[in-house]
C-alpha cells in the first residue's frame, strides 16, 4: 500500500522512527541496520512494508531495497512474524542473513534471540532457492548504470526466466533491433522468443 515515506526525521531510536511527511507524522518500526544508516540524517526516505494485524496496522521501514526484500521473504516463512524478521535484521546485516540462508549456516541464524534450530532450518529450506534467485536480481538492480538491457533482464528474471537464457535472448534482440529499442519493447520481444 505504501511504497516509501520521505520527510523530516522528527524522532529516532534504534527500534522506531517518526517521519514528518508534509505535516503528518508516521511512526515506522525499523531494524538496527536501518537505524545505523539514517541516524545522522535530518531528512530521510524509508521504503516501507505495511503489516495488518487484528489489533494494529504497523509500518516497517527499510533503508535499502535489499533489506525490504529480505524482510518480505522472512515473513513468508511459517513461524516467522514481522517482529521476528525485524529482530533477525537487527542482529545480523542483510548480507549476513542472506549468506547464512544460501550457505545453510544454521548456527548463524540460531544466534538471533528466539530463533531455535527448527526455525533456522525452516528459514533455510524455505528461502535458499528464492535468495539465490534474488541475489542475481540484486546484482543487476545495484549496478550504477542501469541500462535498458539490465532493466529488461531484471524484469525477465522476476518473471521466473533463467538469467543466462534471458540474457542471450536480450543480446540477440539488441543485435537485431539496435540499442535504441525501448525497455518495454525489449521485454515484449524477449517474451515472444522465450
Amino acid at each position: 500500500m505504501y511504497a516509501f515515506l520521505e520527510g523530516v526525521l522528527e524522532s529516532l531510536n534504534p527500534a522506531s522512527a517518526i517521519i514528518n511527511c508534509n505535516g503528518v507524522g508516521y511512526e515506522i518500526a525499523i531494524s538496527l541496520n536501518t537505524y545505523t544508516v539514517i541516524k545522522d540524517q535530518n531528512k530521510c526516505r524509508l521504503l516501507t512494508h505495511l503489516v495488518v494485524r487484528e489489533d494494529a496496522h504497523i509500518l516497517f521501514g527499510f533503508a535499502t531495497e535489499s533489506e525490504r526484500v529480505l524482510f518480505r521473504h522472512l515473513i513468508s516463512v511459517s513461524g516467522v512474524g514481522a517482529n521476528t524478521a525485524r529482530l533477525i535484521l537487527s542482529s545480523l546485516t542483510p548480507n549476513e542473513v542472506s549468506d547464512a540462508i544460501v550457505n545453510g549456516k544454521v548456527a548463524i541464524l540460531q544466534k538471533v534471540k528466539g530463533i531455535g534450530g527448527k526455525t533456522a532450518q525452516r528459514i533455510i529450506i524455505d528461502l535458499k532457492d528464492k535468495l539465490v534467485k534474488v541475489s542475481g536480481i540484486q546484482d543487476i538492480l545495484d549496478t550504477p548504470h542501469n541500462t535498458n538491457k539490465e532493466e529488461a533482464l531484471s524484469a525477465l528474471i522476476l518473471l521466473g526466466f533463467n538469467k543466462s537464457l534471458a540474457e542471450k535472448t536480450i543480446d540477440k534482440i539488441l543485435q537485431d533491433e539496435g540499442v535504441s529499442i525501448s525497455v518495454e519493447q525489449l521485454i515484449k520481444n524477449s517474451l515472444k522468443t522465450l
